[in-house]
């Protein structure tokens, strides 16, 4: 018989399920994060050695986030006081203070909501599942890892600066996009549009494939990518 939480999937470009929780910063709630984009991950246990990288890489790129203007959050079924020893671990053996709260989710209420809990891997513990939230509170990427494998966290430093500048400046980013590289012009709505693409001072491959660099492609702000 399937299993009635996985039910519940976030999708992108709608609502964040909404949560309160006990976390080891105190109370918080997404509503708190209003204004501001919030990275929630979750890892499958306190005190395992993959998950203990992953947080010492987080903490080491914790600022980085912050400048732009992002938020992190961390979520196991762990309770606050295993999530409390741990950092303190954390601290002890690899001189590294977690800045960012952790939150403990004994009842798989949050995790069961995000489909953090993946019954091919464990009916028991989170994967390796990642939420990018927007200001206004829009699960805008998920990326979820197994539980064998680490994430990388200077990917999701590059994908929060892309769906910023795709929101600034209404533009697609390619592959591997970094800041100051050239940037995907949306591809054109009609005929007439199609048949200008080439004379628009773009650097041109065909009709629907476009690159320029940013100050050419500022435009309007928008608050949603092109697809």
């Amino acid at each position: 018989m399937e299993n009635v939480w996985n039910a519940k999937i976030p999708r992108i470009n709608e609502p964040a399920p909404d949560f309160s929780a006990k976390t080891t910063h105190g109370p918080r709630a997404l509503k708190d994060y209003r204004g501001k984009w919030l990275i929630l991950f979750s890892h499958p246990a306190d005190f395992t050695p993959v998950c203990t990288t992953e947080f010492l890489a987080f903490a080491g790129a914790y600022e980085r986030f912050r400048r732009l203007g992002c938020e992190l959050m961390g979520l196991s079924i762990d309770s606050t006081y295993s999530h409390l020893a741990w950092i303190r671990n954390i601290k002890e053996k690899f001189g590294v203070e977690i800045p960012f709260p952790i939150i403990d989710d004994l009842s798989m209420r949050i995790a069961h909501d995000y489909g953090m809990i993946q019954p091919g891997a464990s009916d028991t513990s989170t994967v390796r599942a990642t939420f990018f939230i927007d200001p206004e509170g829009k699960v805008r990427a998920m990326i979820y890892y197994p539980m064998t494998n680490g994430r990388s966290v200077e990917e999701f430093l590059r994908l929060i600066e892309a769906l910023q500048t795709s929101d600034r400046h209404r533009v697609a980013t390619p592959e591997g996009w970094r800041p100051g590289e050239k940037v995907i012009v949306p591809p054109p709505a009609t005929a007439k549009d199609a048949d200008a693409r080439a004379r628009a001072g773009y650097e041109y491959t065909d009709w629907y494939f476009s690159k320029t660099d940013l100050p050419k492609a500022a435009a309007k702000p928008k608050k949603r990518s092109p697809r």
